[in-house]
């Protein structure tokens, strides 16, 4: 996945939402490839963080059935195994926020997608999409807890690209996490720095 997918990923989300008559103007992007938000240049990024060839966003809306019923809608039009995926190369999956544990504050701190190439070019409308800063990202992944999430954090860390005191502080800012994920989100940060010999 590179940047210009990532770009791709957020005109066409919106897009598609448009031509089902919801007019939005931009998506959040909650899955690994925000980091793409804050690191354009695929080719600083360790292999881990870029492999997919899936983009979960979020259909930026306030009201939870328009976001569900549109979260749907794309996903049936851009999702795995889709005439979309087959012509470009990667999917988008529509989620919602119980896809992702992330901590208080994340809101403020998204990183905003937003040029040409987010640009509608039958009307000039200029679409965003809102990429998780990407110690927020690694919390989440950390509190999803998979070997490959696992996985795409320890190669952050390991590159250098996030901090990884923040990203202990950002795991203690999580509310009301459940006791399952904080333990296991705990212990694999800690197995980091086990196998990283600090």
């Amino acid at each position: 996945m590179n940047y210009q997918q990532l770009c791709h990923a957020i005109r066409a989300a919106c897009s598609i939402a448009k031509a089902n008559g919801t007019l939005i103007d931009s998506v959040i992007i909650v899955g690994s490839q925000s980091i793409l938000g804050t690191y354009p240049e695929a080719d600083i990024l360790p292999a881990e963080a870029t492999y997919t060839q899936e983009i979960d966003l979020i259909p930026n809306v306030n009201d939870m059935n328009t976001l569900i019923s549109l979260s749907d809608l794309i996903e049936g039009v851009a999702g795995e195994l889709s005439q979309f995926e087959e012509t470009h190369g990667f999917s988008i999956d529509g989620v919602d926020l119980s896809t992702s544990t992330l901590p208080a504050g994340w809101r403020e701190r998204l990183v905003p997608v937003c040029n040409d190439d987010t640009t509608d070019i039958l009307d000039g409308f200029r679409y965003t999409g809102w990429c998780l800063d990407p110690a927020d990202c690694c919390v989440a992944k950390l509190c999803a807890g998979r070997p490959k999430d696992r996985a795409y954090v320890f190669a952050l860390l390991d590159a250098g690209l996030v901090d990884r005191d923040l990203v202990a502080r950002r795991l203690k800012e999580v509310p009301d996490v459940p006791a399952h994920k904080k333990a296991q989100a705990d212990a694999a940060y800690n197995e980091f720095f086990s196998s990283d010999g600090q």
